[in-house]
């Protein structure tokens, strides 16, 4: 009986305070992700260019990566975090005085230094913050308060859309930076124990090469892939044009999309959190992949916006099952006595090549052969990807004072 408390410990005050500023991030993100595709339409641009813009955000993300690991190597998580808020809000600024479609590649494409920064940051000091027996908890936690944002954001977006596509792009600038001033103010310097400071770890940081040593972390590169170019790359890319373009079914069907997408990941995000930290990371993400990877595939088919919002909500369902998982298993590779911003970079840079290569070669199937087409691959890649995980370990009741366990 005395065991229960330390098996779910609390969560501590700054992961608290990292997940109210990923609210305020997300509702400014959700603003722009229905208005992004169209507003690069108004440029007379075909569905693959359009999507490119996306593509391009996650481009930057990719080719930062490596720097911004070493930065916060270097300069610690909360000073890199609170850069790249900053760095994104400017790039959002400009954004929404584009005069074309190169400046609004160029300036949204900038805007991914900033996001790869305060990403990576973020992933750092909830691994090391966190307990890591409430590491699914709290990576639960970060990402329910994105989602909550998603919810609202893109509905909002979609009637800011009304007023003119750039207001949305106003309206996220002056949210980072309100997102800033809660970390600044709220989030302390030291926080991750009395004799160590989150920007100063005792243990020599973890390299990728350590950790790609490991069978969990390889199976996550492929799941991450996967993930980055079915939830963060033709989601956003696709299914705004396809609900309001293919449909005909108007501007406000955009944001629905997304939306309903948010809801079903927000109510799969606590039960999927708890149930990573008491009974293993490897279930989750296998159920998680293949339910996302289904709905994904038969979204094209879709004749009605109904079924959209429907299908979009079960896809994010299983979208939600495997994220806490999935961070969880990498947290659980680097430790939480460890700095990984390396390995936190390089994970991330599987998930922005998936975002990358989905929108451009999804929206030229999309060009060439269809939605169907274009969302059928998407979710037979993510299907595939539960195969990695076949032969990957589990990592929730390994000690996590050792390194990575050598060939899986």
């Amino acid at each position: 009986m005395s065991s229960a408390p330390s098996s779910r410990p609390p969560l501590p005050r700054e992961i608290w305070v990292l997940a109210g500023a990923a609210l305020i991030i997300a509702l400014g993100y959700g603003l722009v992700a229905p208005v992004l595709p169209q507003f690069a339409r108004s440029f007379d641009v075909s569905v693959a260019a359009a999507s490119f813009v996306v593509s391009a955000f996650s481009l930057t993300r990719l080719v930062f990566a490596p720097a911004g690991g070493a930065l916060i190597t270097r300069l610690g998580e909360r000073r890199v975090y609170l850069a790249g808020l900053l760095v994104v809000a400017v790039s959002s600024l400009a954004t929404a005085f584009a005069q074309d479609y190169v400046q609004l590649l160029v300036f949204r494409g900038l805007g991914g230094i900033g996001s790869t920064m305060f990403t990576v940051s973020a992933m750092g000091l909830i691994v090391r913050l966190a307990p890591p027996t409430a590491r699914g908890r709290a990576a639960s936690l970060y990402a329910t308060a994105f989602l909550v944002g998603n919810i609202g954001g893109p509905v909002i977006g979609g009637v800011l859309a009304e007023l003119g596509l750039r207001i949305p792009f106003m309206v996220y600038a002056v949210a980072l930076v309100l997102a800033t001033g809660v970390v600044w103010r709220l989030l302390p310097e030291t926080g991750a124990g009395p004799t160590r400071t989150v920007d100063e770890p005792q243990q020599p940081p973890m390299v990728f090469a350590e950790a790609l040593r490991d069978s969990a972390f390889r199976a996550a590169l492929v799941s991450g892939f996967a993930n980055g170019w079915s939830s963060f790359g033709v989601r956003v890319a696709l299914v705004p044009l396809f609900a309001a373009a293919a449909l005909d079914a108007g501007p406000w069907s955009a944001g629905a999309a997304l939306a309903a997408f948010a809801v079903g990941n927000a109510l799969a995000l606590n039960a999927a959190g708890r149930l990573a930290d008491a009974r293993g990371r490897r279930p989750l993400i296998l159920v998680g992949l293949l339910v996302n990877g289904v709905f994904t595939a038969v979204l094209g088919l879709a004749g009605d916006i109904g079924t959209v919002l429907v299908l979009s909500a079960l896809a994010g369902a299983g979208a939600g099952l495997l994220n806490p998982a999935q961070q969880a298993t990498v947290a659980d590779v680097v430790g939480n006595e460890r700095s990984g911003g390396k390995v936190f970079a390089g994970f991330q840079m599987a998930q922005d090549t998936g975002a990358i290569l989905g929108p451009v070669l999804a929206g030229a199937l999309a060009d060439r052969f269809g939605y169907g087409a274009a969302f059928g691959v998407t979710g037979v890649i993510t299907v595939l990807a539960a195969v990695a995980w076949l032969f990957a370990r589990e990592t929730l009741h390994r000690d996590d004072a050792a390194g990575p366990e050598l060939g899986g």
